[in-house]
C-alpha cells in the first residue's frame, strides 16, 4: 500500500471504540485545534504496543494542551481493546479495524519481516493529521520505546 505523506489529504474514517460508540476522523478533527495524531499498532496487551499506548496516555495532557486528539488503531476487536484500555487506563480513543480498511488508506498494512520471515500485518505508524484534514507529518516503522518522545518534539509540545 502506498504511504501518506505531508500535505496529502487524510483518509476519513469512522470505527467501532473500545468504549462501545465510534470514533470518526472528523469529530476528533473538530475536538483539537492543531491537529489529530493517528497512531496504528499491531496488537493490544502486548509488549511493544502496551509501552507504546503507555507513553501516549502519559503524554496525553501534554499532546491536548498543545491541541492536539490522539486515537490508536489495531485490527483487534472491541472487546480486546475495551479489555486494554481499562487494564492500562488509557483515556484516549482505541479503535478496532478488523477489515484492515483503514490501515489500508494510511499504507499501515503491508509487508513485514520479522526473524527471517515474511508476512503481512500492521506496520507500526503514526501519522498526525491537521485541522483541514491535510497531513502534516507522517512515520513508519517507527518503535514502539522512544516514540512518543520523539513525536513531541517534532510536533513543538516539549
Amino acid at each position: 500500500m502506498p504511504r501518506l505523506a505531508p500535505g496529502d489529504p487524510a483518509p476519513a474514517f469512522t470505527l467501532p471504540a473500545a468504549d462501545g460508540g465510534e470514533v470518526s476522523l472528523a469529530a476528533l478533527r473538530q475536538s483539537a485545534d492543531r491537529g489529530v495524531v493517528v497512531y496504528f499498532y499491531p496488537a493490544a496487551a502486548t509488549p511493544g504496543c502496551t509501552k507504546e499506548a503507555c507513553d501516549f496516555r502519559d503524554s496525553l495532557a501534554s499532546l491536548q494542551g498543545a491541541g492536539y486528539a490522539v486515537v490508536g488503531i489495531s485490527p483487534d476487536g472491541v472487546q480486546k481493546l475495551a479489555t486494554f484500555a481499562a487494564d492500562e487506563g488509557l483515556t484516549f480513543p482505541l479503535a478496532s479495524d478488523t477489515e484492515h480498511q483503514v490501515l489500508e488508506a494510511y499504507g499501515a498494512w503491508g509487508e513485514k519481516k520479522n526473524y527471517g520471515r515474511t508476512y503481512t500485518g500492521v506496520i507500526r505508524s503514526t501519522v498526525v493529521v491537521d485541522p483541514d484534514g491535510a497531513v502534516s507529518l507522517a512515520q513508519y516503522n517507527v518503535r514502539a520505546t522512544g516514540h512518543v518522545a520523539r513525536l513531541r518534539k517534532l510536533l513543538g509540545v516539549d
